[in-house]
């Protein structure tokens, strides 16, 4: 196990991404902070506290779970565990940020983004990640970043919130 960031590492990371949320955001009038299950719920969060600290505005907060909208879905996993999708808004014309915590091929994403076109259309959907590793199979590339890392393909970037560390095992 490697450690890519410590604690002291992991809240300057998000604490940048916050902020670049944050003064992005901060003239949208209708918008919300979409967590992508599990490891964007967290830090759909932290940012949401950010901002509110910031602007005295909490966003919109809703989460979502890929797992029925995944394109492996049927081709391997074993026994998917559905999650709560959770958007308690009207999605069409609000703008969506999207938020993960490790960015690697783009397919996640691109199944949290056919979930909320299922839910409305909105305005605009943008992606903020912790950590952008590389290694796209998509046309997918983030708007918002803490820190990017060149990882080999067979790595796996986990970022543990309870231990406050990012590493690759």
């Amino acid at each position: 196990m490697i450690q890519l960031l410590d604690s002291a590492g992991l809240a300057a990371a998000a604490d940048a991404l916050s902020e670049s949320v944050a003064t992005a955001m901060k003239d949208v009038p209708r918008w919300a902070l979409v967590g992508i299950r599990a490891g964007g719920v967290p830090l759909a969060d932290r940012i949401a506290d950010h901002v509110f600290a910031r602007t005295g505005r909490r966003p919109l907060r809703g989460d979502v779970d890929i797992t029925l909208y995944r394109d492996d879905l049927y081709t391997g996993l074993e026994k998917p565990v559905l999650g709560d999708t959770d958007l308690p808004f009207e999605v069409s014309g609000c703008g969506i940020v999207l938020v993960d915590d490790v960015l690697f091929t783009g397919r996640t994403v691109r199944a949290a983004m056919g979930e909320v076109w299922d839910f409305g259309r909105p305005s605009f959907i943008r992606l903020a990640v912790l950590v952008d590793r590389g290694h796209r199979e998509v046309p997918i590339a983030p708007d918002f970043v803490g820190v990017t890392f060149a990882t080999a393909l067979h790595d796996k970037v986990v970022v543990d919130w309870e231990a406050q560390e990012v590493v690759v095992r």
